[in-house]
């Protein structure tokens, strides 16, 4: 019997440092899901990275390591996903050179995703002005997704400008060139954007975050003294009561019990100690087996990095090939 080919996945992670809670809801959770039904390569994107850490290059490199790392612990199978660096792939660069040609600065400017992150960012560019990496980096992206043909995309919500502009830019060398690219399907996850301890959207560089990796003492030191509320009502309701929803969706996410059966169950609750107790209780038991299998890992750093080298090494092979497509269509493949 004809095996069934599986459709290809891509999806990655700027090593800029230890991934949170946040991630884990926003991707590492259908990741895991995804691994069973999709031939999965995951990125490691240090490029990308170092449009807003070019002044601390050692700081992504350092992290590469760890970021895999967190994606093995957190349950991905190291035998069914292809984990690559981004910058070890040279069809990666090569694509991206073409489509900037087929891109114009006002569509990036105009990019939704780009406008917030320079928002965010914006300590990282002095006097406002934003670098050409940085701006350009949805024309990076596109390259990461065609390099090896990936057909799924899981994102976050947020994202969903990067898809599309993906998708403009495929289509227009399609019609200018030849058929090479498929149009990339973006799988939206439910959970898009989770906010940090002290209601700001959860990011490493704001230290605000619950990582994969801390401790019960350093969690319930960031449990017990982030923001809440005044009336100690444990109800979801993002308008009136941020702070305490923001937790509830903690706990909606370590639990997988629906948000209506968390209020129920402190429907009597006369202080958010209790909550916030109970809290770390359930976030310190989610974590603790992706703690036991990341000091593996750390402890077996050959098996990270031969894991790497097997992937960039795949990760080539189908770039090298959809370079051919690429330059056998633009009529520049001298061969």
């Amino acid at each position: 019997m004809k095996s069934i080919k599986k459709q290809r996945m891509l999806t990655g992670d700027r090593p800029t440092g230890n991934l949170h809670l946040g991630h884990y809801a926003g991707s590492l959770k259908s990741r895991i899901k995804m691994q069973e039904e999709y031939d999965c390569f995951i990125m490691v994107a240090d490029v990308q990275a170092l449009t807003d850490n070019f002044t601390n290059p050692e700081k992504v490199k350092k992290n590469v390591f760890e970021v895999v790392v967190d994606n093995l612990s957190a349950g991905l199978d190291p035998e069914k996903i292809t984990y690559f660096i981004q910058s070890e792939i040279s069809s990666i660069a090569e694509l991206t050179v073409f489509f900037s040609n087929l891109v114009t600065v006002s569509d990036l400017q105009r990019n939704p995703t780009v406008k917030n992150e320079i928002q965010e960012k914006g300590h990282v560019f002095k006097d406002g002005v934003v670098n050409l990496g940085f701006l350009a980096y949805p024309v990076s992206q596109s390259a990461d997704i065609a390099f090896c043909k990936a057909e799924i995309v899981p994102v976050g919500k947020d994202q969903k400008p990067m898809i599309e502009q993906a998708r403009r830019i495929y289509k227009k060398f399609n019609n200018l060139y030849d058929e090479v690219f498929p149009l990339p399907k973006g799988v939206f996850t439910e959970v898009s954007k989770l906010n940090g301890l002290d209601g700001r959207k959860m990011s490493k560089s704001l230290d605000n975050a619950i990582f994969l990796s801390d401790s019960l003492e350093v969690i319930k030191n960031k449990i017990m003294s982030s923001k809440t509320d005044t009336d100690n009502t444990i109800k979801y309701d993002t308008e009136n009561k941020p702070e305490i929803s923001n937790l509830i969706m903690y706990y909606q996410i370590v639990t997988g019990e629906p948000i209506e059966k968390i209020e129920n169950k402190f429907s009597n609750n006369t202080s958010y100690k209790i909550f916030k107790e109970d809290l770390i209780k359930k976030i310190n038991l989610f974590l603790e087996p992706m703690r036991k299998r990341k000091e593996y890992y750390i402890k077996n750093p050959d098996i990270v990095w031969s894991l790497l080298k097997i992937g960039n090494e795949r990760a080539n092979k189908e770039g090298q090939k959809t370079m051919i497509e690429v330059k056998k269509a633009m009529k520049i493949y001298y061969k």
